[in-house]
């Protein structure tokens, strides 16, 4: 698997949470001190969620993960700051299978 594949997954899947986050203030603002607007918030979000998916499954489906373990990094994205937990975890996992990496010579 190339680096890319995982480098498009780790930049939406930190995108998509910090929209998230920005959605869920937004919520908070809107329906807590009814102040401002969600509408442009959660269209963005929903259109960056919609490109994680994409990515997400594009990995899961080259990493060649159980059904259970897909739909579990999809729901992440929907998830305020779960993606900040669980993207470093599936970089560890998915790390080893790269085939284009170049090898870190150790420094003495």
């Amino acid at each position: 698997m190339k680096s890319n594949v995982l480098s498009r997954y780790r930049v939406m899947a930190y995108v998509t949470a910090v929209w998230l986050l920005v959605f869920t203030v937004a919520i908070v603002l809107k329906y807590g001190f009814d102040t401002g607007d969600t509408m442009l918030i959660s269209q963005i979000h929903g259109i960056l969620y919609i490109v994680y998916v994409v990515f997400a499954f594009d990995l899961g489906s080259k990493a060649k993960w159980p059904f259970g373990k897909l739909l579990w990094v999809l729901a992440v994205g929907c998830i305020p700051a779960a993606s900040f937990f669980v993207e470093p975890k599936i970089t560890r996992e998915i790390r080893p299978l790269l085939t284009d990496r170049t090898p870190v010579a150790a420094e003495a």
